[in-house]
């Protein structure tokens, strides 16, 4: 399937072009950001979303922000390089992937250190265009391995966007779903509206009808009826963060559907490339959790639809315990229980888990 746009690109000009997501579906509309800060708050505003696409839109503005360092060596170089880390860091601070870039950006200009500053610059943009074409070929190869679980003619729950939308290209949990398409398989694709920010509404369900893929949309709490009724064969989410053990970190609302397909016996798959794994943290407990601005929930598409001065909680993700997923595709291969286990076998090369 050809991808008709581009959710992250560098451009000829040394800058950082994005699709922004909260135009769609109505206005396909590119913003250019000229310098790292446009980048973090494009990042932090949800014009570009989704683990792996924030990672890479921060890596370019990483280099990006690398070309506009006035230093004659390196130590003065890596100081303000370690400057824009920590505040990129910070644009969003659930998704792993995001962290991930920053510091591979770092860890690169560290081992250029004993060039000209012009040419560890030059390092850096190349870093972060291969980061690009590294998770293109990350989804497409979680796809092909993702695709078998899904058999033909399957009903298939999505949740939130983890399309060509959250990625470079292609998606994880959609890429799947693309991939099982191209094998042939006649799939039919429920996508939750994903209160509050409709992700899945807004973006799901456009990257879908643009494939010519079968979509239905719902709203969240249409899920569990859909399943009691049994029109869902199984669900495939996206993640934000892997603890080590597998507890999975994702769009807010994704425990309630792991909770009910456990209900209904319907299995839950986790599509995510092997960096938003985040091997330090032995369990779900340690990920945090970003709270997001009131008005996302208290207004819909700049409408108020609460009273004024209720009071709002808006975590953007919850926590997937381990024990409701049924396996986790990356890149490499499907683990499959005990995560702990089957993710470190595929992280270290040892082959594909199944």
């Amino acid at each position: 399937m050809a991808q008709s746009f581009e959710t992250v690109a560098w451009t000829e000009r040394g800058t950082v072009r994005l699709i922004d997501q909260t135009r769609l579906p109505t206005e396909e509309v590119y913003v250019e950001c000229r310098d790292a800060q446009a980048v973090f708050h494009a990042i932090r505003a949800m014009q570009v979303r989704g683990a792996p696409a924030i990672g890479v839109a921060a890596a370019m503005g990483m280099a990006m922000g690398a070309l506009a360092i006035p230093a004659d060596d390196f130590a003065a170089f890596s100081a303000e390089l370690d400057r824009l880390a920590r505040e990129m860091i910070t644009a969003r601070p659930t998704a792993v992937n995001l962290a991930w870039a920053v510091r591979r950006i770092v860890r690169c200009a560290e081992k250029h250190r004993d060039l000209p500053v012009p040419a560890i610059q030059e390092a850096l943009v190349r870093e972060a265009r291969l980061m690009k074409e590294e998770d293109v070929a990350a989804n497409r190869a979680m796809g092909r391995h993702g695709q078998a679980l899904l058999p033909d003619g399957a009903r298939v729950l999505t949740h939130c966007n983890a399309g060509a939308l959250a990625t470079a290209g292609y998606g994880t949990a959609l890429g799947v779903i693309r991939a099982a398409v191209e094998a042939g398989k006649r799939l039919t694709v429920w996508v939750d509206e994903t209160r509050p920010f409709l992700q899945g509404a807004r973006l799901t369900a456009w990257e879908l009808s643009r494939d010519g893929i079968p979509v239905t949309l719902i709203t969240d709490n249409m899920a569990g009826h859909f399943m009691q009724r049994g029109q869902v064969d199984a669900v495939v989410v996206g993640a934000d963060r892997v603890a080590a053990n597998g507890d999975t970190a994702n769009k807010i609302g994704t425990y309630a559907l792991a909770v009910l397909a456990r209900a209904h016996g319907i299995p839950l798959y986790v599509a995510a490339p092997l960096s938003t794994v985040d091997f330090e943290l032995p369990d779900g407990s340690g990920i945090p959790i970003e709270e997001r601005a009131r008005d996302e929930v208290t207004h819909v598409a700049g409408r108020p639809v609460a009273p004024a001065g209720v009071g709002v909680a808006n975590p953007a993700f919850d926590v997937t315990p381990a024990a409701y997923i049924a396996a986790i595709v990356t890149e490499r291969g499907i683990a499959r229980p005990p995560y702990a286990e089957s993710l470190r076998a595929l992280a270290d090369g040892a082959g594909a888990a199944r």
